[in-house]
């Protein structure tokens, strides 16, 4: 009796091992794509680089649209890719910073020179937005913290490379479509307003 319930244990766990080997082959076959159709690709994924160089290219946006661009003192250069309206009543601005000063830019002369905001050193929290027609001037808002609702250069820009930003500002009036984006010592960059 003893030896007649051993062996029926053992073919139960057989039968358990074998049919968990199956499942996880079907689950372990099933679920790719074997070709013809497009490659899945994660954008956290590194990009490849084709150059055969070895140097990875810096991060910019894929934007090929440019509102404005303008180039201060050293090499410095500053684009703005994106300028729109959203619908919580603000204006995000995006673009792109250009370091080919010869040093790590850290962004000093761009924070805002109000104290609340002086804890965002080496950030564009010094920008704002200007309407000449109805002579106004937004600053760049603020979270509960005082921290700018804008990008923080953390570390500087190396030279040579490029690096994205953003800023969100009061969005001027619906009839208001365009405004000069001012940041430090750079000249002023004319924009259109779009609707996000």
């Amino acid at each position: 009796m003893n030896f007649r319930h051993t062996m029926k244990v053992r073919r139960t766990v057989t039968a358990v091992v074998i049919a968990s080997g199956l499942l996880l082959t079907v689950a372990g076959c099933g679920g790719g794509d074997d070709g013809g159709g497009e490659k899945n690709t994660s954008s956290s994924a590194p990009a490849k680089d084709d150059s055969g160089d070895g140097k990875q290219e810096s991060q910019a946006p894929q934007s090929d649209t440019v509102l404005a661009e303008v180039k201060g003192q050293d090499g410095l250069t500053l684009a703005i890719t994106s300028a729109k309206r959203d619908g919580g009543g603000f204006v995000t601005v995006e673009g792109t910073v250009t370091n080919n000063t010869g040093k790590v830019w850290v962004a000093a002369d761009w924070r805002s020179d109000e104290t609340e905001l002086a804890k965002n050193a080496g950030s564009i929290s010094g920008a704002s937005l200007i309407d000449q027609e109805g002579k106004k001037k937004y600053l760049i808002l603020r979270d509960t913290s005082g921290r700018c609702l804008c990008t923080q250069f953390t570390g500087g820009v190396r030279d040579g490379n490029t690096t994205q930003w953003y800023a969100q500002f009061p969005a001027p009036p619906d009839g208001t479509t365009k405004v000069d984006f001012q940041v430090g010592a750079m000249p002023p960059a004319s924009i259109e307003l779009s609707e996000g």
